[in-house]
């Protein structure tokens, strides 16, 4: 997966995303480069590299010991990243054919960061963004050829975390959304693709199950510790057997409805008021797997077989979080 002797891969930007995108790509076998765009002295090259090699062999010293990597593997690991400061950068960045910008988060670094990728790069490279607030469309024209240029959000830890999120603009090639989840798929991640949207699929989520959390705390509705624990082995296990419009379509949309107008007059009308398709899914008749359509088709589906699945998938969560209890043989008076 070489040309000249330098990786396919690249992180621009050594910061700490940079850093974790790089160690993914070498836990998946791959050489990759994570490169330094900003000019810097020899000392600072020094002290930055001592940093990254640091921050990489602490990751990698945790993992050994969690059992999910042997010690001797370490060095390998590391050999696989090839740290390249500016003065190297156009070599590194030409060979690869797939980059992922990860500088701070302004519009004037993004700027100069594109204008480097945009003339180093080759026609046919991918390159994507890892930013978590700018849109794909507002970067895209910073990009020359844009039509190989999508947002690639990765959830933290990078090296862990199967899911990334692929936001792609209105421009960009399918064929570069498909090399570039083919490419995501081969180091073991599971690429999910949403449009130019604020958050994301995961962030835009997440922000409002954390800020409800934290007003129940700020009402005494209830404390931390019982939010987690509720969290943890109620909503969270639940959510990681099924996913959230599956659990819609499980349960039943007349359920989120009710639930909704319920909310809604308790606690928060502007929070807790029901999307409009929910309201049409209702008027249709489109209630999720009891009526046979929903978000999804469930015609011609075994729906015995599916619910087992579910099933099946429920206690596999609950057997790894430690919260299964087998049921007793023993009747208690």
């Amino acid at each position: 997966m070489t040309v000249g002797g330098r990786p396919r891969f690249a992180a621009a930007g050594a910061g700490r995303m940079g850093r974790s995108i790089a160690l993914a790509f070498a836990w998946a076998g791959y050489r990759v480069s994570l490169v330094d765009l900003k000019p810097r002295s020899p000392a600072d090259r020094d002290r930055l590299a001592g940093e990254i090699e640091a921050e990489l062999r602490a990751s990698l010293a945790a993992l050994v010991d969690l059992g999910a990597l042997e010690a001797d593997q370490v060095s390998g690991l590391l050999a696989r990243i090839e740290c390249v400061f500016a003065d190297d950068a156009h070599q590194a960045l030409a060979a690869a054919l797939l980059v992922f910008e990860g500088v701070p988060e302004t519009m004037e670094a993004k700027q100069e960061a594109f204008s480097i990728l945009s003339a180093a790069c080759s026609r046919d490279a991918i390159l994507t963004s890892t930013t978590s607030s700018i849109l794909v469309t507002q970067l895209a024209p910073l990009v020359s050829h844009p039509e190989r240029f999508l947002n690639i959000h990765w959830l933290n830890p990078a090296y862990l975390i199967p899911v990334v999120e692929l936001s792609v603009h209105p421009g960009t090639d399918p064929d570069v959304l498909a090399r570039a989840r083919s490419l995501m798929e081969s180091i073991g991640k599971i690429p999910v693709v949403c449009g130019a949207t604020p958050g994301y699929i995961v962030p835009r989520l997440q922000a409002l199950v954390m800020n409800e959390a934290a007003r129940m705390i700020e009402e005494g509705a209830a404390t931390a510790e019982e939010i987690d624990r509720a969290t943890r082995f109620g909503m969270g296990l639940r959510f990681a057997a099924i996913g959230v419009v599956e659990f819609i379509d499980f349960g039943g949309a007349d359920i989120l409805h009710h639930a909704s107008r319920e909310m809604s007059a308790s606690v928060s009308a502007e929070r807790y008021r029901a999307p409009e398709v929910i309201s049409q899914m209702i008027a249709e008749g489109s209630l999720g797997l009891k009526s046979g359509r929903g978000f999804y088709d469930y015609s011609g589906r075994d729906v015995a077989a599916y619910r087992r699945d579910v099933l099946s998938r429920t206690l596999g969560m609950l057997r790894h979080a430690g919260g299964f209890r087998p049921a007793s043989r023993d009747t208690i008076s």
